[in-house]
C-alpha cells in the first residue's frame, strides 16, 4: 500500500502532528455545525493511504485548512463520476440563509480554501535563512547599526506571520522563537557597537519572546548576551547573575557545547573580578566540556557560527587580560589566532588588538606596535570595540613609554591612518 507523502510534506510544511491536523479539521466541520469524527487514526489512515479519498464533508475541512484543493494534498479520487457530486451544504457555512438558492449554488462552486491563509513551517524555514544570512554578515563586521536595525525588522516581519494567519501550536512557538532569535541579534549588535542603552532594550523584548516561545537555546543565548552586556558595562555581579541564568537552562545541561559557551563567559567575567582561582576553574571546565561536545550535533546556527575552540581562546585571553597575566594571554591570542576560521574577520581584529594589549602588558613594545599596526583599516578594524581598544593601546603605551621610537612610530601611524567606529 503507497503511502500518501504529499499530505505527509505538507504536514511538516504547516507543522501539524497527526493529532493536531485531527484537532484542525474537526475545529471546521464543527464549525459548519457538524460532529468532529476525525481522529489520530483517521490521519494515520490518509497518511498510509489506507483511505485514499477521505469523506466528502473531511475534503471540504481539509481544502479549509491547508488552503489548496484537496488533490494537492496526494488525495485521488474514485472515479471520475465523484468530481461531479453535489457538493456538500459544507460549504454553504460561510453565507446566511437568507441567500436565495441561486447565489448558493454559485457560492458552492467556490474553493472554501481561499477563505484564510494558514502559516506554516516553510514560513519559519525562510525565516531562518534570512537568520543565516545575518548572523554571518554580524560575524564578518558586527557591531554597526544596520544590522542592528535589520535584525530589529526582522524580528517584526516574524510577528507579523503570527497575525496574518491561522497556525499550529508549533508554527506559532516557532515564530516567537525567530523573533526572539532576530531581536537577540539586534542586542548583540548593540553590545558589539557599544550601544548599551538600545542593549538593554532589545534584551527585554527579546527575553518575552523567548519565554513565549519556550525555546531554552534562544534563551541561552540572550541571557547569555546579557551577561556579555553587563560585564562591558563593568557591572560584573549582573554579568554574573545573568550568565548564571544561561547556565542552568535545560539546553546547558543537555549539550556540552552550552556548557562550554557558558563557563568560558563565567571565566571573563571572573577576571573583572579578579578572582584568578575562579578563572582558571571557568576555563578548565569550559574545555572539558568542549572536548565532550559532539560535532555532529543539530545545533542552532548562531552558535555552530561562532563557538569553537578559537572563541574560547579568545575567552581566556580576555579573562587573563583583567587579571593582568599578560604572558598567559599572549599564548591565549596566538592559539585563538590560529584557530579562528577564515570569515571570521571581526573577532580576529579583536583578538589582535588584545594580543598588543598582552605584549605591551609584558614590556615588548616594538612587538606590541607592531601587532596593533597590523590590524587592517577596513571595515573590521574601525568596528567600535577595536577603535575602543586601539585608543585604549595608545594612551597605555604613552604612560609606559613617553619618549620611546615605539611610542612615535605609533603615533605617526594613527595620524596616517585615522579609523571612526562604525
Amino acid at each position: 500500500m503507497e503511502g500518501n507523502e504529499i499530505l505527509k510534506r505538507r504536514m511538516d510544511d504547516e507543522g501539524f502532528t497527526q493529532a493536531e491536523l485531527a484537532e484542525a479539521v474537526n475545529a471546521d466541520l464543527r464549525a459548519a455545525g457538524y460532529e468532529g469524527t476525525v481522529s489520530d487514526r483517521t490521519v494515520r489512515n490518509w497518511l498510509t493511504g489506507k483511505s485514499r479519498w477521505p469523506h466528502q464533508r473531511q475534503r471540504a475541512a481539509l481544502e479549509a485548512v491547508f488552503n489548496c484543493p484537496v488533490t494537492e494534498l496526494g488525495f485521488v479520487p474514485r472515479g471520475e463520476s465523484s468530481r461531479s457530486v453535489p457538493e456538500d451544504p459544507v460549504h454553504r457555512r460561510r453565507f446566511t440563509g437568507a441567500a436565495a438558492a441561486a447565489a448558493v449554488a454559485a457560492v458552492s462552486a467556490a474553493p472554501a480554501y481561499a477563505a484564510q491563509p494558514r502559516v506554516g513551517m516553510s514560513d519559519v524555514q525562510r525565516l531562518l535563512s534570512k537568520f543565516a544570512v545575518l548572523i554571518a554578515s554580524d560575524h564578518r563586521y558586527g557591531g554597526k547599526l544596520t544590522i542592528e536595525t535589520q535584525a530589529s525588522a526582522l524580528a517584526g516581519e516574524a510577528l507579523a506571520l503570527q497575525a496574518r494567519g491561522t497556525a499550529t501550536q508549533r508554527v506559532r512557538g516557532a515564530l516567537y522563537g525567530c523573533a526572539a532569535s532576530f531581536t537577540s541579534s539586534a542586542l548583540w549588535a548593540a553590545i558589539d557597537g557599544r550601544r548599551f542603552d538600545a542593549a538593554q532594550r532589545h534584551f527585554d523584548r527579546a527575553s518575552s519572546l523567548a519565554s513565549m516561545s519556550g525555546d531554552s537555546t534562544i534563551a541561552f543565548r540572550i541571557w547569555s548576551h546579557a551577561g556579555s552586556l553587563f560585564r562591558h558595562m563593568a557591572r560584573p555581579a549582573d554579568a554574573l547573575a545573568a550568565n548564571d541564568v544561561a547556565r542552568r537552562l535545560p539546553i546547558a545541561r543537555r549539550d556540552p557545547l552550552f556548557a562550554s559557551l557558558g563557563h568560558a563567559r563565567h571565566a571573563a567575567i571572573h577576571g573583572l573580578t579578579g578572582e584568578h582561582h575562579a578563572v582558571r576553574q571557568a576555563l578548565g571546565h569550559a574545555q572539558e566540556a568542549l572536548q565532550q561536545a559532539r560535532p555532529d550535533e543539530q545545533r542552532p546556527v548562531w552558535i555552530n557560527a561562532f563557538y569553537d575552540q578559537a572563541e574560547l581562546e579568545s575567552l581566556a585571553l580576555a579573562a587573563c587580560l583583567s587579571l593582568g597575566a599578560y604572558d598567559e594571554a599572549e599564548a591565549h591570542a596566538h592559539r585563538s589566532l590560529a584557530l579562528l576560521r577564515p570569515e571570521m574577520q571581526r573577532s580576529r581584529a579583536i583578538t589582535t588588538a588584545r594580543l598588543a594589549h598582552a605584549q605591551l602588558g609584558q614590556g615588548d613594545l616594538e612587538p606590541a606596535v607592531a601587532t596593533a599596526m597590523s590590524i587592517p583599516a577596513d571595515p573590521t578594524g574601525q568596528h567600535p570595540r577595536v577603535t575602543t581598544m586601539l585608543d585604549d593601546f595608545g594612551n597605555a603605551l604613552r604612560i609606559a613609554a613617553p619618549s620611546s621610537e615605539s611610542t612615535r612610530t605609533w603615533h605617526q601611524y594613527t595620524r596616517a591612518t585615522p579609523r571612526s567606529p562604525q
